[in-house]
């Protein structure tokens, strides 16, 4: 078969620089295009040049709708609103649409998931094997333990950051309300400021720090009486999420259109 020509989202971004060096390095995986925001300073600069690589000839480019003329998939982690505009040509080009971006409203997921009828889209608030083996592990330990142990859900993220709670915490937070069979939306508690009152039985946490360059570091709690359990994952380099999101798209490339998580890709689905 021949290398899946991928198109990068947000390739002049900390993560569309990782997933360019990554493409460079994945036999099966050419860099096909790299997009930018229309009005970016960064439009025309070389994606090679930008990722550390040597100079490659693919330049930055604002427009989607060329660029995926000549491409089977594209990858991106950029903001809800650039991600929403992509997924229609996206899918009427018929490329294979991994989604890392964070922050996506449920008016966000509902168009992402018109599109799976005839679209091939893996959407994951985290790319990486440990965060994702990480989630189902959560929702086993949610199923096994006695509802009265509380759950709380920490991360931490670099100070730049502007989502929280980050798309990981909130992929936790659904693990477990998944082991516990019920509805994350209304058994969250998303913040604690003030004269709060008892904890409500049932909620699922979460807390969010902010600060220095933190690649991601996601605690979850399991809080009973006498005792606490505590899974943990850090994140130590942005390069895996990359790495995850490439295995995805070579993945996703034999698969029917549908929406699909790293669960998926990962063989997690039954765990």
């Amino acid at each position: 078969m021949a290398d899946m020509r991928l198109i990068v989202a947000g390739a002049g971004g900390r993560m569309g620089r990782a997933l360019t060096r990554v493409i460079s390095e994945t036999p099966g995986a050419v860099l096909a295009g790299a997009l930018e925001a229309p009005g970016s300073e960064l439009l025309g600069r070389d994606a090679g040049v930008l990722a550390g690589l040597p100079e490659n000839g693919v330049k930055l480019s604002g427009d989607l709708w060329s660029l995926s003329g000549h491409a089977d998939g594209i990858v991106d982690f950029t903001v809800p609103a650039a991600t929403i505009a992509n997924v229609a040509i996206a899918a009427e080009r018929g490329l294979v649409h991994i989604i890392g971006t964070t922050g996506l409203s449920s008016s966000d997921d509902a168009v992402i998931k018109s599109v799976t009828r005839q679209a091939i889209v893996v959407k994951s608030g985290n790319m990486s094997l440990g965060v994702n083996l990480l989630a189902a592990l959560v929702k086993r330990v949610a199923q096994s333990l006695d509802p009265s142990f509380d759950i709380e859900i920490l991360e931490m993220h670099h100070r730049a950051k502007i989502d929280a709670p980050s798309g990981t915490a909130l992929m936790l937070g659904e693990a477990a309300a998944a082991g516990r069979g019920v509805d994350l939306g209304t058994h969250s508690a998303r913040g604690r400021d003030g004269i709060t009152g008892a904890r409500r039985p049932g909620d699922i946490g979460f807390a969010s720090l902010r600060g220095g360059t933190v690649t991601g570091d996601h605690s979850v709690i399991f809080a009973g009486a006498m005792e606490r359990i505590t899974l943990s994952h850090h994140a130590e380099d942005r390069m895996m999420f990359a790495q995850g999101a490439i295995k995805a798209a070579l993945w996703a490339r034999q698969q029917k259109p549908g929406l699909y998580s790293m669960a998926d890709v990962l063989g997690l689905g039954d765990f």
